[in-house]
């Protein structure tokens, strides 16, 4: 009879670990993150939790794959990211379970938050953009239309946007180190 007995945490991190980079390195190339490399990701994960813990471990990775999925979905709506990266989030929670998740989201909206801000500065966008939020506040504030135009998440130019697994990735590492 086979053994399974792998349960060593550093085996689910380092399968998390490749996941993030070939993730990274795709999404930087192609702007693209890949279900072929998601699907036995995420199954794998189960797999692997299963075999550590049973059902109450499989359970965690089920629902770590829902809450890391669901965690993306109002910035997915908006046009703000891609499908694939609602899906790399997912397989994070499916890793690691939901609590893990759910730090990986905070730490990759920050992680988000200060790429963006290089880029901007990297573009010379800064100030247009504080600018625009200003004007945006302003007239939120004193009941004034607004006469700036804002643009769509959706219709925003490549060189406007970043490759959020990266923000995905470096919030993912960063929760490893915080728990």
């Amino acid at each position: 009879m086979l053994n399974f007995e792998v349960h060593n945490p550093t085996l689910i991190d380092f399968l998390l670990l490749l996941v993030l980079l070939f993730c990274c390195y795709t999404d930087l190339r192609t702007q693209k993150i890949y279900n072929y490399v998601l699907l036995p990701a995420v199954l794998a994960a189960m797999l692997i939790n299963f075999t550590t813990g049973g059902l109450s471990l499989l359970g965690n990775s089920l629902v770590g794959l829902l809450a890391g999925m669901a965690l993306l979905t109002l910035p997915f709506a908006a046009g703000g990211i891609g499908a694939g990266d609602v899906k790399l989030m997912g397989a994070v929670g499916a890793f690691k379970g939901p609590e893990f998740a759910l730090i990986a989201f905070l730490a990759a909206a920050i992680a988000g938050g200060v790429f963006s801000v290089y880029l901007l500065i990297r573009q010379k966008k800064m100030m247009l953009t504080l600018n625009k939020i200003y004007y945006f506040c302003f007239s939120k504030l004193f009941h004034i239309p607004v006469t700036v135009n804002f643009g769509q998440l959706d219709t925003a130019a490549r060189q406007d946007s970043f490759p959020y697994a990266l923000a995905i990735s470096a919030g993912a590492i960063l929760a490893y180190f915080l728990g």
